[in-house]
Parts: C-alpha cells; sequence; structure tokens
C-alpha cells in the first residue's frame, strides 16, 4: 500500500529559491524601462509593539542577504531599494524570525498595516504583484488543505473500499488544484509572478512536460527574467528522460567494441537499463530483470544494459554479466559517472531504467521489483 506524500501549505511562505538582485540582467528592454521610470521601491510600515532603534530587514526569498535595512522610529519604517523584477519578500526583526512578515515587492511605493480585523494579518497596498499573489492563494490554499487533509486520512487506512472512496475524492480535488493552476495560466500569463508561481505550483505534481507546456504559454517578456530563467533551467533538467518525451539517442560500444546505438531498437519495447558491477543494489536488482527479460523477450521487448563501470575494468563488467545471467545488450564507454548516457540522462544514482517504447517515446522510468512487471504486463500483455 503506497502512502501519499503530500508538501506543506503554501501559508504561509514559500520555501523556493527566487532571486531579485539587482546585479540580473534584464533582457527585455520593455520590462527594463519600467524598472527603470519607477526609481525603486519605497516600502512604507507601521507596526506595533516594536521599540526604536530595533533593525527591521526586507529579505528577497530564497536569500540570506537584505534587499534593503533600517529600523523602527515610532513604530513605523521606510524601506528603499531597486529590483529587476518583483520579489517575493518578508520582513524580519529580531523579534520576528520564526514568522516574517510575507511581501511582494516591486518597484512602487507599497504601504503596510496591521489589518485590524484579522490578527495576524496585515494590509498591503500599492504592489500589484501583491494583489495577484493574494488572488492566486485565496483560491489555491483552500485546495491544498482539502488534499492535505485527504492525505492523513488515507494514509491511515488500509487497502479497501473506503480507502478507495477517499483516493477518488483526492484524485478529483487534484484535478481541481490542476484546473486552478490552468486557470491562473490563461488569466495571468503575462503577469511578472507567473513564472515564480509556476515554479513553486511544480511541487504538487511529478510531470514536468506538463509545467514546459504551461511554461510556453507564459508571455515572450516574462522568459527573459530572473524567474523565467530560472524556470526554464528547472524545466531543462527535468525534461531529460521525462515520461511522455522521446527518448535521446546515444550509441556506445558493447563488450566487443561495436557501436550500438538505443535508435536500432526502435519498434520495440526497450528498457534503458543503467548499472554497474561494482553497484549492489544493482546485483541485487538484477534476478528480478533477468525474470521479465524471459517472461517478455518474446513480446517484442528487449532491454539495453548501460554500465556505469570504471575505466579500465572491462573484465569486472564482463564478469557481472555472465555471473547474474544477462543475456542481453550491453554497452558501456567505461567512464564511470562520466558515461556519456548517463550524462544525457542526467543519471543521478544506480539501478535507474527508463521505459521506451516502439516509437521511441518513454513511458515509464525508474522502475523496480513488482512495478517492472507490472507496468510490461500493462504494456506487453501478461498472458
Amino acid at each position: 500500500m503506497k502512502k501519499i506524500a503530500f508538501l506543506l501549505l503554501f501559508c504561509p511562505m514559500f520555501i523556493f529559491a527566487q532571486t531579485g538582485k539587482t546585479k540580473t540582467v534584464v533582457k527585455n528592454k520593455a520590462v527594463a524601462k519600467v524598472q527603470a521610470a519607477a526609481k525603486g521601491f519605497t516600502l512604507t510600515g507601521k507596526l506595533d509593539g516594536f521599540k526604536d532603534g530595533t533593525e527591521i530587514s526586507l529579505m528577497a526569498n530564497g536569500e540570506n542577504q537584505a534587499l534593503a535595512k533600517t529600523k523602527f522610529s515610532k513604530g513605523s519604517f521606510v524601506l528603499k531599494g531597486t529590483l529587476t523584477e518583483p520579489t517575493l519578500c518578508y520582513l524580519v526583526t529580531s523579534e520576528t524570525t520564526n514568522n516574517p512578515v510575507q511581501v511582494y515587492v516591486e518597484n512602487s511605493k507599497i504601504t503596510l498595516a496591521k489589518d485590524p480585523k484579522k490578527p495576524g494579518a496585515y494590509i498591503i497596498k500599492g504592489s500589484k504583484s501583491q494583489d495577484e499573489f493574494d488572488a492566486f492563494l485565496n483560491k489555491f490554499n483552500p485546495t491544498v488543505q482539502t488534499l492535505s487533509s485527504l492525505a492523513g486520512s488515507i494514509n491511515g487506512l488500509e487497502e479497501g473500499p473506503q480507502r478507495q472512496s477517499l483516493m477518488t475524492i483526492y484524485n478529483n480535488t487534484m484535478g481541481v488544484l490542476q484546473n486552478q493552476i490552468d486557470s491562473f495560466v490563461i488569466q495571468s500569463h503575462a503577469s511578472p509572478i507567473a513564472p515564480f508561481i509556476l515554479n513553486a505550483t511544480s511541487q504538487f505534481y511529478d510531470d514536468v512536460v506538463l509545467l514546459n507546456t504551461r511554461y510556453n504559454k507564459l508571455d515572450e517578456s516574462l522568459k527573459t527574467t530572473a524567474s523565467g530563467i530560472q524556470l526554464k533551467a528547472l524545466i531543462d533538467s527535468k525534461l531529460a528522460g521525462a515520461v511522455g518525451t522521446m527518448a535521446m539517442d546515444f550509441t556506445q560500444p558493447d563488450t566487443l567494441g561495436n557501436p550500438v546505438s538505443l535508435s536500432s531498437f526502435r519498434g520495440k519495447y526497450v528498457l534503458v537499463d543503467f548499472w554497474a558491477s561494482w553497484c549492489g543494489p544493482c546485483r541485487n536488482e538484477n534476478p528480478n530483470v533477468v525474470e521479465n527479460f524471459k517472461k517478455f523477450s518474446s513480446k517484442n521487448f528487449t532491454i539495453l544494459g548501460v554500465s556505469l563501470d570504471r575505466p579500465g575494468q572491462k573484465e569486472k563488467w564482463m564478469q557481472a554479466i555472465h555471473d547474474d545471467g544477462l543475456t542481453w545488450n550491453h554497452v558501456s564507454d567505461l567512464q564511470f559517472w562520466n558515461n556519456t548516457a548517463a550524462q544525457l540522462y542526467k543519471v543521478q544514482g544506480i539501478p535507474f531504467n527508463i521505459l521506451v517504447d516502439p516509437t521511441g517515446k518513454i513511458v515509464a522510468r525508474n522502475l523496480r521489483g513488482a512495478e517492472l512487471g507490472a507496468k510490461l504486463c500493462e504494456y506487453l500483455g501478461c498472458n
């Protein structure tokens, strides 16, 4: 029975790296012109309970260096600075390090004050980004809270009708959450906070192809901002070997030194299996891989083993193939973690595999134990 892993709520803050450093180059001339005309931000606040001289700092999300600092005077403070783009920030004093005030800062005149009707809440005016951020969270956070509550209930139940019923509700609610993200992209595709929202909400689903689709709907001007560049880098790092993408071709020598390409197996289901003779978990998994190869090799299925063995240790690689009965195609450039195929697919640990369908599309990844046989049954049939 699988547990449902669920992230913490966005409230009271996002914990993601987003830089708003002044040294960042804004390539889009229109954005640069608007920011230059704004001549920076002025954040004025009035908060009760702070002695004169208490230091208050404005910290950008994910950064340790303050964007601006000042001291309270008669309960008020004024912070000034310049940003290259709207940035999620936190107001921190020596008395609020564990509960900072969250504010989306942009180059404008912004005011902040306690909300007299809501203890612990603040009224922020003058930041359009803050207004858009709040509007999104007001819809999104209740859905996240529901999902979190459902996950807790589901994880406490054994398999059965009650768990299945809650799973149906959970999946439907997850669909609502995804629709909320899509609606935000459609309505706010040109909003400067959109790249950050997509980066943050991507933590709630493991589908980089969907994230890339959403990214491509953003206004082109956002893609050259710091948060847009950061989002694209995240997507590119995850797209390598992602389910739903086309497998990237590579060629390496087999045990006889003959070049073998992944593309040469087009037309078959291929399990590209990254392993090594020195890898204990790989060797422990090999009997399961052998069993599935014997079961499915007559059903348009094969395996391409890619070894991360060390330079000069070809004999150990070949001995492991013989000892473990791995009677399928094997390749390696014997470059350890610098194996070119492993680098291409950004392999961080082994055993690791991807399942490629006859068209060359990746349909599954990291299949081990019973999951390998179940997935092969799904595509090739069990009879």
